[in-house]
């Protein structure tokens, strides 16, 4: 395989077979990247096209889609919060920046599945699924570092900084991008190798094995080092092709399925002993003195993110049950009742990528108050079993 650096942004490959792939390295939103990748079209005539988009993505930005549609009770019940959020997250953070530089997000890419359909060439979506990917990142993730990755994304869409285009032309160099990537490494080693690592073994394996002898692919410049080593160790056969490992989302662990027994057999088993030591009405007492410390947290703070009066009695009741059950938790109970207390409308699915940036718009928007308020109840929940429980057992035990 004999690689030629044209540019920056652009890299000729040749097989050893013969075979010729061209990479545009972009920077997702810009204009200029726009126009590269229609000259690198126009002058490579190419015979396939590859693109950095799954089809998820490619068809919310080219089919009309129902906003409404959206089923916000299933986000609750399959545990989809966090793919909502990142996605939205994201997709304010580039939207901020396109509207900054004057080019929508994906924009580039978008160009040349319109200059292949123009020009009648096939082309490829080879990312791998972004829910795939994030359902990854998070199943791979600590607590902690789930705790980081979520407050990342959702600090980069209250960032309110400005940038220059020629700044934004900057991250197209791939030194500044992958000193970036390093610091990712060292603060979320996990999440690096799921959204760089494997996406650059994906995307590599996917424009390989595309049909054509003269292709041209279009990627993200961070993505072009990792693309470029993964195809030489697919040459040789030192990586597999098979992406079967990669595409699919890991199962739970069974250290983490018998951690989710732990707290509610320890109150359990809390309850119990007193039940023997002390008899059966002191150890009644005790329960009686948790379930009303968790209740009454989990709705004091049901109450500060001001969900809807009959959801505080949702909070009250489902907040010491779900503690004592390993598979659901208070935030879910009351992010359901909040969407169906008061039902999303269209323009909050239209405006969630805006209004994600804005604290105010949490408690306005429906949907994003809804997600505000499993997280707050959640966290309510466990402060009044670790912090307010034991300072009641004092007063009143």
């Amino acid at each position: 395989m004999k690689t030629e650096h044209i540019s920056d942004t652009i890299t000729k490959i040749t097989f050893d077979n013969g075979d010729l792939l061209t990479l545009v390295g972009t920077a997702h939103v810009s204009q200029n990247s726009v126009d590269e990748v229609a000259q690198v079209i126009d002058e490579q005539k190419p015979d396939h096209i590859c693109l950095e988009l799954d089809k998820g993505r490619f068809d919310s930005h080219t089919k009309q889609k129902a906003y409404a549609s959206m089923d916000i009770d299933k986000v609750f019940r399959e545990g989809k919060v966090f793919l909502v959020l990142a996605n939205t997250a994201l997709a304010s953070f580039q939207k901020k920046m396109g509207l900054q530089t004057g080019s929508a997000p994906g924009e580039e890419i978008l160009s040349a599945a319109r200059l292949a359909q123009e020009k009648e060439i096939p082309f490829s979506l080879c990312d791998r699924d972004i829910s795939v990917t994030f359902k990854r990142a998070w199943r791979k993730s600590s607590f902690i570092n789930k705790a980081k990755l979520l407050a990342t994304l959702i600090s980069a869409a209250f960032d309110k900084e400005e940038f220059k285009p020629e700044e934004l032309e900057e991250l197209k160099k791939s030194d500044t991008l992958q000193e970036m990537m390093n610091s990712l490494a060292k603060e979320l080693p996990s999440v690096k190798e799921v959204l760089i690592d494997e996406r650059d073994r994906y995307l590599a394996s996917s424009i390989l094995n595309a049909p054509g002898h003269n292709k041209v692919a279009v990627i993200g410049a961070g993505h072009a080092p990792g693309i470029i080593s993964t195809l030489e160790k697919l040459e040789k056969k030192e990586v597999s092709v098979d992406l079967g490992t990669i595409s699919q989302v890991p199962q739970a662990s069974n250290a983490g399925k018998v951690a989710s027994w732990i707290l509610p057999l320890a109150i359990l088993g809390f309850i119990v002993f007193q039940c023997a030591t002390y008899g059966f009405e002191q150890g009644l007492r005790y329960f009686a003195i948790w379930a009303a410390s968790n209740a009454a947290c989990t709705t004091l703070f049901a109450i500060l993110s001001l969900a809807h009066p009959l959801n505080w009695l949702v909070c009250a009741v489902m907040g010491p049950v779900s503690v004592m059950s390993p598979v659901v938790g208070v935030g879910l109970f009351a992010g359901l009742a909040e969407s169906r207390l008061r039902k999303p409308k269209v323009t909050d699915f239209e405006t969630i990528s805006d209004d994600i940036g804005s604290f105010r718009m949490w408690f306005k928007n429906r949907i994003l108050h809804a997600f505000l308020l499993f997280f707050t109840t959640s966290l309510g929940s466990i402060l009044g079993t670790f912090v307010l429980f034991p300072i009641m057992l004092r007063v009143f035990g």
